[in-house]
């Protein structure tokens, strides 16, 4: 056989999947297998944990605790999951509602002052991909009312009705947070160029 034969691409075969869909994982795990639920673990926890992650202020030890009591609820509340949306979704949700019950133990409503709306309306800069860094690090140093609705709306694609709720916090507080969060993140961007 000569060389060029060994180069050649084989064929595509469609191979039967192997790896079981969530819904049969959430129905072995709810009937107390654990292996299935530590399979939806190793599945899931990667999203789980950059969601809690980012609404933590990057912290990557409250993040690591939050991703865990996220897994610890959802396996206590697995008999409540109903199937009427994927379970990535339904997971997703639940982990970002543990980290804003965090947020909300830990800070109280925090106000927005005039000088920190004004600086909001400020025109914005081009962003640079080389300025990922710099950018979780401004969202990091946000306080953190401000840095869940940006983290919700902006990253999350959140609605601000979504996140009014959640917060407990009016349609127009959200907005303000927002606006709020916009314009320190351009005052630390523009500070650090």
């Amino acid at each position: 056989m000569s060389t060029a034969c060994l180069a050649m691409p084989l064929p595509m075969t469609d191979a039967p999947r192997t790896e079981p869909e969530d819904g049969d994982l959430v129905r072995r795990a709810a009937a107390g297998e654990v292996a299935a639920f530590e399979q939806l673990y190793r599945r899931h926890s990667g999203r789980v944990h950059g969601a809690v992650w980012r609404l933590s202020g990057m912290n990557p030890a409250r993040a690591e605790e939050l991703t865990q009591e996220a897994f610890i609820r959802a396996w206590q509340k697995l008999d409540s999951f109903r199937f009427e949306s994927a379970f990535s979704t339904w997971l997703h949700r639940l982990a970002v509602n543990v980290a804003l019950m965090d947020l909300r133990r830990r800070d109280p409503e925090d106000n927005v002052d005039d000088a920190t709306l004004e600086l909001a309306s400020e025109p914005v800069r081009p962003f640079c991909a080389g300025e990922r860094g710099d950018l979780e690090r401004a969202v990091a140093n946000l306080p953190p009312r401000a840095r869940a609705v940006l983290v919700l709306h902006d990253v999350e694609g959140w609605k601000h009705e979504e996140i009014s709720h959640e917060l407990g916090m009016a349609v127009g507080s959200s907005k303000a947070q927002l606006h709020r969060a916009r314009g320190l993140l351009k005052r630390a961007l523009g500070e650090q160029s």
